[in-house]
C-alpha cells in the first residue's frame, strides 16, 4: 500500500513539474510580445511600451493609426499564455 502511495506521489509531482514548464513566464511572454510587435510592419513595435504582470499585457505608447493601435492588440493577444490585453496606445500620426 506505501508503495502505490509513493508511485502516485511521484507522478503527481511529475504531472505537477511538467504543467510548470508548459507555462510561459511574464518574462518570456514580454519577449514574445515584442518580438511580434517588432516584426509587423504596420505597428512597427518600437514606440510601444510592452508590461506583463500574471500574463496580463498592457500596451502602452504612442501609435499612427487606430488599424495599427487594434492590430497591436490583436498581435498581443494571440502570444500563447497571454491572458488578457489592456490596450492603453494612443493613436498620434505623428508617433515614430
Amino acid at each position: 500500500m506505501m508503495k502505490l502511495i509513493r508511485i502516485l506521489l511521484c507522478c503527481l509531482a511529475l504531472s505537477m513539474a511538467l504543467a510548470a514548464q508548459n507555462t510561459p513566464t511574464d518574462d518570456r511572454l514580454y519577449d514574445q510580445v515584442r518580438i511580434k510587435l517588432a516584426q509587423d510592419v504596420q505597428v512597427n513595435g518600437g514606440a510601444i511600451t510592452v508590461h506583463v504582470k500574471d500574463a496580463v499585457v498592457t500596451l502602452s505608447g504612442k501609435i499612427r493609426t487606430e488599424k495599427a493601435r487594434n492590430k497591436a492588440a490583436k498581435i498581443a493577444g494571440k502570444v500563447k499564455g497571454v491572458k488578457t490585453v489592456v490596450n492603453d496606445l494612443v493613436v498620434d500620426p505623428n508617433a515614430p
